[in-house]
């Protein structure tokens, strides 16, 4: 066994997510930025329920979950997450039953937003909705989850909640430690000129897990949070206290994150968490009209935002390649066709 398959066996687990997901050259977007080689780590071709970096995490929750002997899943996110989403998805395929909490995070939505995308689809999967009606509470809402399983429970069930605030134990990182290991493997397989890598930073968990996975096999590639929910001071001091816990979590001897190696960016992300911007719309509009893959308004849209601005920057110059993890969320596209509704056809130029 390598390391970080020693280090996760002892964590339960389910298979959910269509693993390996691929690393495809970005080729036509490459040649019209210039800059390094850009490529895409399609987590978003994981398979459960149109696909997304969540399976990657509910597969130790889940393994958690069926272990202590849960016949239910309880989860909390806004009122458009791909993590409720895909839990509910995961729930249905596992026999379990799912309550999820739909939190007010985003001001000024309409009809659209709360009954397209995700929303729907978490109907047609099954799941109990529940409302809270503050998007920027994590502690209040996982302690309306408790209130729900505790209803539950004298009815007989037997809950396992997915807690979202960041004092609870970081489970869902172990997913990303994984993938650091699928795609150092991918990586030196195909000689692919890697020397960055860029992902939505939002609960941390993603950023975390893929940035202590690569250090524990010895890899010094950059990890380049963009910010779609919290400034990058606050996401910093977030991203710290999760790698210090999932470093305890998995027994490490010692530390191997520096706070050196963590690296946040948070220009694209006014007016807030699931907002539009014009950098938004653009990285939208240039991934599709270049490459065809779609990117979501909330997470992959404002990381890709970032990635530009950081090109634009001349920040990657030095670099011979780029890695950008579509982390998914497409179904939210279609909560925001309000917003999306002026985008018009066109050339999806590169706008200096």
């Amino acid at each position: 066994m390598n390391t970080i398959t020693e280090l996760l066996a002892p964590f339960p687990r389910v298979r959910l997510a269509h693993l390996p997901t691929p690393i495809e050259a970005l080729t036509r977007l490459s040649e019209l930025l210039g800059g390094p080689k850009l490529y895409i780590k399609r987590d978003d071709c994981t398979g459960l329920a149109l696909g997304g970096n969540k399976a990657r995490k509910l597969e130790f929750y889940l393994g958690a979950a069926r272990q202590e002997g849960a016949d239910t899943v309880l989860i909390t996110g806004a009122v458009q997450s791909n993590y409720v989403r895909m839990a509910a998805a995961a729930a249905a395929k596992l026999g379990m039953d799912c309550h999820v909490l739909l939190e007010e995070r985003v001001p000024g939505v309409d009809e659209t937003y709360r009954r397209s995308g995700n929303v729907l689809l978490d109907r047609i999967l099954g799941a109990h909705i529940h409302s809270y009606p503050q998007g920027e509470d994590e502690t209040g809402a996982d302690r309306r989850l408790e209130q729900i399983a505790q209803g539950l429970r004298s009815q007989g069930k037997h809950p396992y909640i997915i807690y979202l605030s960041a004092e609870h134990t970081p489970l869902g990182a172990l997913g990303y430690v994984n993938a650091a290991d699928e795609i150092v493997t991918q990586i030196t397989e195909q000689r692919l000129p890697i020397q960055r890598i860029v992902i939505a930073s939002g609960s941390s968990l993603s950023h975390s897990g893929l940035l202590l996975g690569l250090r524990i096999l010895g890899s010094e590639i950059p990890v380049t949070g963009v910010c779609v929910r919290r400034v990058a001071q606050l996401q910093f001091q977030r991203i710290s206290r999760c790698v210090r816990n999932l470093e305890q979590l998995i027994n490490l001897a010692q530390p191997v994150v520096t706070p050196e190696d963590i690296q946040v960016f948070d220009g694209p992300l006014p007016p807030g968490y699931g907002r539009l911007n014009s950098q938004v719309i653009e990285a939208i509009e240039l991934l599709g009209r270049t490459e065809g893959i779609l990117l979501d308004p909330v997470y992959t849209g404002k990381s890709m935002a970032g990635l530009l601005a950081l090109l634009r920057a001349k920040r990657f110059d030095e670099l011979s390649g780029v890695l950008f993890v579509h982390t998914g969320g497409v179904p939210a596209l279609f909560a925001y066709e309000p917003a999306l509704r002026g985008v018009e056809a066109g050339d999806g130029g590169w706008h200096q």
